[in-house]
């Protein structure tokens, strides 16, 4: 992987990221000045969990003219866009309109509800300049390089202290609220450990306190001796329906190995997790002959410094179609109670993309 470091005019940072080494010949754009970013927590006291607010997002863009695409490289100096033009493969850059900032300023205080900055950092990852791709779309290798640049940022994002906790994830597909359709996601670093991961923490540390063995090492045996619900098995990563799927065709992708965040994979592993990765997306969108809506979230362990070998490394897919044209949407069970409701069994909606032909895949080690 190669790897070039730049200031935009703003002040904000980009990477550049290659299978070959970077080259830009153009000025490193923006689309505007620099955005003072104001965000702040304010604590839900039923639900135990912090709210972000940033009342600077109301000016951040939303369906883009056509003919000017944010993300795509500058071709028009007089309408600048995120990317410079040049050869590298992947990008990242500071949001300009983030939920977090590590600059935030002190909020003032709010009677009868704790509130503090929302500190933080928010990423935009984009992921090829082609505008038409997807991720199922791409060659393997790029999915392999992805990995590369979500591991780089999380590592370096932890470099901070104030940073305990790094989500990359990709919304995809206008049914899940997508306003800029050039093929990206975005990396969320947290001062806190978000409510999620506290809970399956606390969870996997009471598995690995009690057998002593991590969770992810149980649960890919068990996965692999029950052959039910695995799509697709290689032999340093697998994917499957969980058995526990909250939706019709929930997709997680696992390490054969437990491990807790994306650097501790061998290339070898990475070239799987990868090669698995790039399936699991091309079986969805063959699925229903559609670009199937998705919520993609990298789960890692935690960044604060210590050592988590109970945590279980895995990607997690949340397909938004439960049929063809039909919309997953939360009823009042999932979203008044937490408790959600399946159309399907895991066993028949794995067994669906397993026969799935969507060919082989190809993915060379480096």
């Amino acid at each position: 992987m190669h790897k070039t470091e730049y200031s935009k005019p703003d002040g904000r940072k980009l990477w550049l990221y290659g299978t070959a080494p970077v080259e830009v010949t153009d000025p490193i754009p923006s689309p505007g000045d620099a955005v003072v970013a104001t965000p702040q927590l304010r604590w839900h006291p039923l639900r135990g969990e912090w709210v972000m607010y940033a009342a600077h997002r109301q000016g951040r863009p939303f369906l883009p003219p056509p003919g000017y695409n944010p993300l795509a490289p500058t071709t028009d100096p007089a309408n600048p866009t995120e990317l410079p033009s040049g050869q590298y493969d992947m990008a990242v850059f500071q949001n300009r309109f983030p939920s977090l900032s590590l600059d935030a300023p002190a909020p003032a205080e709010v009677p009868g509800v704790p509130v503090r900055a929302g500190v933080g950092s928010c990423e935009v990852v984009v992921f090829t300049q082609d505008p038409g791709a997807t991720l199922a779309s791409l060659p393997p290798e790029s999915l392999r390089l992805l990995l590369d640049v979500w591991a780089d940022r999380t590592t370096e994002l932890a470099k901070d202290e104030r940073i305990h906790y790094v989500l990359p994830f990709e919304n995809r597909g206008v049914e899940v609220g997508v306003t800029l359709h050039h093929p990206h996601g975005q990396i969320y670093a947290y001062n806190h450990l978000p409510p999620v991961q506290e809970r399956a923490l606390a969870n996997v540390r009471g598995y690995h306190q009690a057998s002593g063995r991590p969770w992810l090492a149980d649960f890919v045996a068990q996965e692999r001796e029950a052959g039910l619900r695995i799509i697709q098995d290689r032999p340093h990563a697998l994917s499957v329906v969980p058995p526990f799927a909250r939706y019709t065709y929930e997709t997680w992708v696992l390490p054969s190995r437990a491990v807790s965040r994306l650097s501790e994979l061998s290339p070898e592993e990475r070239a799987d997790f990868a090669a698995v990765l790039h399936d699991a997306l091309r079986r969805l969108d063959t699925l229903f002959g559609v670009r199937m809506p998705y919520l993609m979230t990298v789960q890692q362990a935690p960044v604060d410094g210590q050592s988590y070998p109970e945590w279980p490394l895995h990607i997690e897919l949340y397909p938004y179609l439960r049929a063809p044209g039909r919309m997953k949407y939360l009823a009042g069970t999932e979203q008044g109670a937490g408790e959600f409701a399946n159309d399907g069994l895991p066993e028949q909606k794995a067994a669906e993309l397993r026969e799935l032909q969507v060919g082989e895949v190809s993915l060379e080690q480096r």
